[in-house]
């Protein structure tokens, strides 16, 4: 388990209901935000843009960057400071938004060229985020099909 996610988790436990536990968690950010810090800032911030307002339709908060957990229960959104890599500073600063496992309607985990994929379908929305090569977004997507195959 990367240092990022053991940040993740231990910064999240105080936004867990009673009896509720981290399955899996990642640093992520709006898909093109990599784009955007890397030169190509038009088609970045356009698609991060887009990743943002899918996520507000579908009442998932998205920030760049931020942390995404899976719990037993449900899909969580978290500030966090802006590290340094390998969970160097990163700390937990806020719940952004809690949507229970029964309204995610699909997580799916894509390769990119130096990098993951992410998307978070619920609600009518497609919600696209990136992560570096080391984030367990693929923990996410195993984590929330076995949480959902046993509820």
């Amino acid at each position: 388990m990367a240092k990022s996610e053991d940040k993740l988790r231990d910064g999240a436990t105080e936004f867990l209901e009673a009896g509720e536990r981290i399955l899996a968690a990642a640093v992520v950010a709006a898909r093109g935000h990599t784009q955007a810090v890397a030169g190509v800032r038009g088609v970045g911030l356009a698609q991060q843009r887009a990743s943002m307002a899918a996520g507000e339709r579908a009442e998932l908060v998205v920030h760049s960057p931020m942390g995404l957990a899976i719990t037993d229960r449900r899909l969580l959104s978290l500030e966090i400071s802006n590290g340094l890599g390998m969970g160097i500073g990163l700390k937990v600063k806020a719940l952004m938004s809690a949507v229970p496992l029964d309204a995610v309607d699909g997580i799916e985990v894509k390769r990119l060229i130096s990098g993951k994929k992410l998307v978070v379908s619920m609600n009518g929305e497609e919600i696209a985020m990136e992560a570096g090569a080391g984030a367990n977004v693929s923990g996410i997507a195993d984590a929330f099909e076995s949480a959902r195959a046993t509820a």
